[in-house]
């Protein structure tokens, strides 16, 4: 869905990546504009090095790219989206400056600009690694809807990098300002973080799994996969696997573990996931691997896979959807050889099993409980 923002500056015509005419979200919303107003009517000197954390499409980049600003971004999508929206706006994709939230921070900034995460956990890790480039005389300003900002997220704030309060709501969004501190005293960063799986999933019992933070369930082994470990299909020989939204990578490490000769790609358009499966693998198995933070399968020739496991996400940020199971289904039945399985868990209720059958013709349950399915479908030929 293409809309236009309007800021102090002018108003910006942006989009989500990748462009669907079906999806009617929007790319910004009242915490994007909230902000943006903010800085212009406060004054805030917008000088020196200024950063712009967790921008979700782009938005608060665009508004600012006269400022050349670094964006800081776990989403590779969130950067596609950003460079088209640049694009747009006849701006130069050099005038921002991209680093993953797995990239050394800079060594300064002047001003920190943060669109709070859905995640408490990688809001955590990316204030701490950016506390020793912040000063007395930095700018923090986060944002976010009112949902998304609680007690917890002021106390991060607050721990981390100074005293916080919050702004007024304006249409159900808030703004968030922090006044650094020098030599405040802060606990180690937790992240990553490392556990042992349990005794009963497979391949990967006792194994250590690593997450970064932002990673899906963090801490544990969350039921779904639990699930999925039970069920693995098996793998034989040269095969090439993929883990597709790989998360702590997880699955394609047991099938590694279970097939050495195969060879697994690990695909996430997370860099905090992709880093989570690196690490993991590494600590548990060897033989030929891939790691790749990319939109779906973009640059996997197709007919070249044997064999995909997918756990879909259905959340876009606070927005339920199925677009991205759908174009991943698309996806992995391009890059499917003829015979080549995709296999699937998610809950229930979703319906998977309509889509496969709509994309592959065929879909067989192959295990269910009261909340989860695991669906196989299979490429027929080489027409599909």
């Amino acid at each position: 869905m293409n809309d236009r923002m309007t800021t102090p500056w002018g108003e910006y015509e942006l989009a989500r990546f990748p462009e669907d005419p079906r999806d009617r979200l929007r790319a910004w919303d009242a915490a994007d504009t909230y902000l943006l107003r903010h800085l212009a009517e406060s004054g805030t000197p917008l000088t020196g090095s200024v950063v712009v954390l967790g921008d979700r499409w782009g938005a608060l980049t665009t508004a600012l790219s006269a400022r050349r600003p670094t964006l800081i971004t776990d989403s590779h999508l969130a950067w596609e989206s950003t460079r088209a929206n640049l694009a747009r706006a006849g701006a130069e994709e050099s005038a921002v400056r991209l680093l993953t939230t797995q990239d050394p921070p800079p060594e300064r900034i002047d001003v920190l600009l943060v669109r709070v995460p859905k995640s408490l956990a990688l809001l955590e890790d990316q204030l701490h690694r950016l506390a020793p480039a912040v000063h007395e005389d930095t700018v923090v300003i986060g944002t976010g809807m009112v949902k998304e900002i609680h007690t917890s997220t002021l106390h991060l704030f607050e721990r981390i990098l100074g005293p916080t309060r919050t702004s007024l709501a304006e249409k159900k969004a808030r703004l968030i300002f922090c006044t650094p501190l020098q030599g405040i005293a802060r606990k180690a960063n937790p992240w990553p973080y490392r556990y042992e799986l349990p005794d009963d999933v497979g391949p990967v019992s006792g194994r250590t799994v690593v997450n970064h933070a932002g990673v899906f369930c963090a801490d544990r082994l969350d039921v779904g996969t639990r699930f999925f470990l039970g069920h693995l299909p098996r793998s034989r020989g040269a095969e090439r696997v993929v883990d597709l939204g790989c998360g702590n990578g997880v699955l394609g490490t047991a099938v590694a573990l279970a097939n050495p000769e195969a060879e697994v790609l690990f695909a996430d358009e997370s860099y905090q996931a992709v880093a989570s499966a690196e690490a993991t693998y590494r600590a548990n198995a060897g033989g030929k691997a891939e790691f790749r933070v990319a939109d779906g399968l973009e640059g996997v020739p197709s007919g070249t896979v044997d064999l995909v496991l997918n756990n879909p996400p259905f959340h876009s940020h606070q927005a339920m959807t199925d677009t991205t199971a759908w174009r991943m289904f698309a996806d992995a039945r391009r890059a499917l050889r003829p015979g080549g399985e995709l296999w699937v868990i998610g809950n229930r209720h979703l319906g998977y099993h309509l889509k496969l059958r709509r994309l592959f013709g065929n879909s067989e349950l192959v295990a269910g409980d009261a909340k989860f399915v695991i669906l196989r479908a299979v490429k027929k030929d080489a027409g599909q």
